[in-house]
């Protein structure tokens, strides 16, 4: 069972999720990187480009989701060197300063509280995120044309790229793909017929809404509804 709820860390969600079953899962990309748990490890999950598929024995997870573009700072390593990779904490921190963090969220009775607190120390110590980023994220999360977005920020597109390359591990045309499917998946959901969701949320017509899903969680977007709820 899949469970969140809004973090202490601002912007974050922390989510738990113990799978019934054993098989194949799917993990729609969403903009975000998490912080991870999962039977005494921890991990990072870049961002992704596509449709992250798990399978194996049913497992206990708990998570911290970073709101696009705040983990990179965070964890210290630019989110395009982590894009569509699960990564061991250890790759990223000092091997003993993570086992001592693994200790201490294994004993915890909660790992995603412990998890969460985590994430709250090291939030202490870094920096805010780029404002200007946050801007971004919000305008394209509305759906603001990347050119058009670039202009009301007041940055070139070479710049806009490269800072974007860094903080999402994508392009913000990458960025905007993903989260205009994310818009129409929550749209689709509360029953709205695909052609009018393809109509509200900027795609050019019913077909190019389908080729879009597919494309970027590999399934056809009737499949994928039923799949995800």
């Amino acid at each position: 069972m899949y469970r969140e709820r809004e973090s202490r860390v601002a912007g974050a969600v922390v989510w738990t999720n113990t799978p019934s079953t054993s098989g194949q899962g799917r993990v729609l990309p969403d903009g975000c990187m998490d912080l991870l748990w999962n039977e005494g490890r921890l991990l990072v999950a870049g961002p992704d480009t596509h449709a992250h598929l798990t399978e194996g024995r049913p497992s206990a997870w708990a998570g911290v989701r970073f709101r696009p573009g705040t983990a990179p700072a965070l964890l210290g390593v630019p989110a395009h060197e982590l894009r569509d990779l699960r990564v061991a904490l250890s790759d990223l921190w000092p091997a003993a300063d993570v086992r001592r963090m693994t200790a201490r969220v294994n004993a915890a009775d909660d790992p995603a509280h412990a998890l969460e607190d985590l994430a709250l120390r090291r939030a202490a110590r870094t920096p805010p995120p780029d404002p200007l980023l946050g801007r971004l994220v919000t305008a394209l999360a509305a759906g603001r044309p990347v050119a058009t977005t670039a202009d009301e920020l007041g940055v070139g597109a070479r710049q806009l790229h490269r800072r974007s390359l860094a903080a999402f591990g994508y392009g913000p045309k990458t960025l905007a793909r993903i989260l205009r499917m994310r818009r129409a998946l929550a749209l689709a959901r509360t029953g709205v017929p695909f052609a009018e969701t393809a109509t509200r949320t900027g795609y050019a017509d019913q077909a190019h809404l389908s080729r879009e899903i597919r494309d970027l969680t590999g399934l056809p977007l009737g499949e994928l509804l039923t799949a995800h709820g």
